[in-house]
């Protein structure tokens, strides 16, 4: 029975979790069963979620399968983008120092804050009227 090879990474951003598998072959890149031109509509979330892949210049080298949930789709390719740089260190761990010069290693901790008691929001307060 062959073993199916494949690279496994996960990335998270705000709300957004994505799990990347690389696999060898043509180039193609799905994510949630369809074709990433099709599930990241602007150009700038598509740069975002190929942007591990440009840094390693190994895109055609491998299909990229992932699955999203969670949060708004930038968050979501920035989510695709940790995962994929993830997958390709576990591929070669000699990639890392390339992709650590580009920022793509470290997981981006921002996130919502929480509403405080006392409070209408995170920040925002109760208007004040003194008469």
């Amino acid at each position: 029975m062959a073993d199916l090879i494949q690279y496994y990474g996960t990335g998270r951003r705000k709300s957004s979790i994505a799990r990347v598998f690389l696999r060898p072959g043509s180039g193609k890149f799905t994510v949630n069963k369809k074709e990433c031109d099709v599930y990241f509509v602007t150009a700038q979330q598509r740069a975002a979620a190929k942007r591990s892949l440009g840094i390693a210049d190994i895109g055609e080298t491998f299909d990229v399968i992932t699955t999203v949930k969670g949060g708004g789709v930038m968050g979501q390719a920035d989510a695709v983008k940790l995962g994929i740089a993830r997958a390709l260190m576990e591929f070669n761990p000699e990639l890392r120092k390339a992709l650590k010069a580009e920022g793509l290693v470290t997981r981006d901790s921002r996130g919502k804050e929480r509403k405080k008691y006392g409070q209408k929001g995170a920040r925002a307060r109760f208007q004040f009227s003194k008469r």
